[in-house]
């Protein structure tokens, strides 16, 4: 897979205007959410650095309540190489495992020090947006975790056409699950963006037309306040999946039964999607949707594919 996507420059982007590096803050006249929108958690993707990079070069400013941009993972990102991406998905450890109070009290990493600088400023948002792409092609997800507030934010959105209601990963907690983002009695609202292959121009479109969504969504800017060109054409049948299983590796000996490229349905219960340790991995109903299934950072406790049926939801959602 080619990486066509070039490395953006941030030199003037990393400063911020904040006190914290590659944060910024920019308040409104009027009374408003505040609406942090995060990119570079994984330091290959860079679909989500150029979003707020064309988003500062605009000089756009909130009507109404309050904008944080932060540029998270810069140490990963300054080891990018597009010849071997994936190496700077962080340095020490996985920024989006560790909002979690164990790890956030303990300095032993580079990415748990960074999560610490940036605590104060997730603290403060009630809407979040993370920007991210995937290790391998494939069509943009949204995915929302299992609040119902959430996937009516995303069905409210109207893109990407695919939506993931999930409950996160075994391995961490995300920054989108991270204190009120993940509490059911809180009010705040927290969506992760995949927008596609970390090396494919397109991801770049994905995450400023999300951007341009989140922003009109939550009142801070008037559509017209955005580029013509950021907005992508809304898709019909936007479908919403339920994840009920992840299939985690229990060793190095996984094995897919086929090229799974993500988002095909298995159409009965029984069916052999893969191996582990030489055992099935078998669909554990009919339909069954296999979610961003990869084998590229594989070890032992990572989830390598998620497995997922539509999503019924309640009266509440």
């Amino acid at each position: 897979m080619q990486f066509e996507v070039p490395q953006p420059d941030l030199s003037k982007e990393r400063r911020g205007n904040t006190g914290t590096p590659g944060v910024w803050l920019f308040e409104g006249e009027a009374s408003g959410p505040t609406v942090m929108i995060t990119a570079l958690v994984h330091g290959n993707e860079l679909c989500g650095a150029w979003a707020l990079k064309d988003l500062l070069a605009l000089g756009l400013r909130p009507r109404r309540g309050r904008l944080i941009l932060a540029f998270c993972n810069l140490d990963a990102f300054d080891a990018f190489d597009p010849q071997h991406h994936d190496r700077s998905r962080f340095v020490d450890e996985d920024l989006n495992r560790v909002w979690q109070a164990d790890r956030l009290s303990d300095a032993s990493t580079l990415e748990r020090r960074r999560a610490v600088e940036l605590r104060p400023w997730v603290e403060q948002a009630d809407w979040l947006l993370d920007l991210h792409s995937m290790h391998e092609p494939g069509e943009p997800l949204l995915l929302t975790g299992v609040l119902p507030r959430n996937i009516a934010l995303a069905r409210a959105l109207g893109a990407p056409r695919h939506v993931i209601v999930d409950a996160g990963h075994r391995d961490g907690v995300r920054l989108r699950d991270y204190g009120r983002f993940g509490d059911p009695a809180a009010d705040s609202l927290a969506l992760l963006i995949e927008c596609g292959f970390h090396g494919d121009p397109a991801s770049c479109d994905v995450a400023r037309d999300m951007v341009a969504r989140v922003l009109c969504e939550s009142g801070l800017v008037d559509t017209s306040d955005l580029p013509d060109e950021w907005l992508l054409p809304t898709l019909p049948d936007q479908r919403v999946l339920e994840v009920t299983d992840a299939v985690v590796a229990p060793s190095m000996d996984v094995s897919f039964e086929r090229p799974w490229r993500g988002l095909e349905t298995i159409p009965n219960k029984g069916d052999v999607i893969g191996r582990a340790d030489g055992l099935p991995i078998t669909a554990p109903y009919d339909d069954c949707t296999l979610i961003m299934p990869s084998l590229r950072q594989l070890r032992p406790g990572v989830t390598v594919v998620r497995l997922a049926r539509n999503y019924i939801g309640t009266d509440s959602d």
